[in-house]
């Protein structure tokens, strides 16, 4: 798949710690048909047969709705469950390495959290980065605070688009406006929401206004 920046305006992340009502594959339905324009599936305690069961039905949702499929730090399970990507954080699959892996056609972001590694990734094959937490999460209440100044040092660094990503809401994305992000990854402010539909479908309006298109 060819990838192109607008992919990243309203980018969920699912966590199957936030389900609620309704179950997981329902959800991830209510957010693809509010307009997500990428979706990442990310399992951290599942085995690989599991995860793979799991990844092939999200691969038949994100088809329906023609929004690409990310899957994270997993490029085996992303060429078998035909995803059009893969994403790699900082002590996972090396960039260059998910790069070969995945070939010239599919996807790679990765996770930087300063200039360099930015830069790095970049140099490796990386597509996009992903940066954050830009504001306190819910889901990574561990994650190290990045300044706005900081992520607008990276999006500058390098010519490949930049999603931000940490503690997103549609209460405060408006403060990411000026920083060059082509969009933001969201996670609770979408799954963690009684509504995901209008979240989704508030937050994209809100960063329509607000990314660097």
């Amino acid at each position: 798949m060819k990838f192109y920046k607008d992919m990243l305006l309203l980018y969920a992340i699912t966590d199957q710690g936030l389900t609620g009502e309704k179950n997981f594959f329902e959800q991830i339905e209510e957010a693809l048909s509010a307009g997500v324009t990428l979706l990442q599936l990310r399992e951290k305690h599942l085995d690989k047969k599991a995860f793979l069961e799991e990844a092939l039905m999200v691969r038949e949702l994100t088809r329906r709705y023609k929004v690409p499929l990310i899957i994270n730090d997993d490029a085996e399970i992303a060429l078998k469950c035909g995803a059009d990507g893969v994403h790699v954080g900082q002590g996972d699959l090396s960039p260059s390495k998910a790069r070969r892996i995945m070939g010239p056609d599919r996807i790679v972001g990765v996770t930087a959290k300063t200039v360099e590694q930015a830069e790095k990734a970049f140099k490796d094959g990386a597509d996009y980065i992903g940066s954050g937490a830009v504001f306190p999460s819910s889901t990574k209440k561990d994650a190290i605070p990045l300044p706005l100044e900081r992520l607008t040092a990276i999006c500058c660094s390098v010519p490949i688009p930049v999603t931000a990503i940490g503690g997103i809401t549609c209460e405060n994305v408006h403060l990411l406006k000026g920083t060059g992000i082509a969009g933001a990854a969201v996670v609770s402010g979408i799954f963690g929401q009684a509504d995901i539909s209008g979240a989704a479908g508030r937050l994209k309006e809100q960063l329509s206004k607000v990314v660097n298109l």
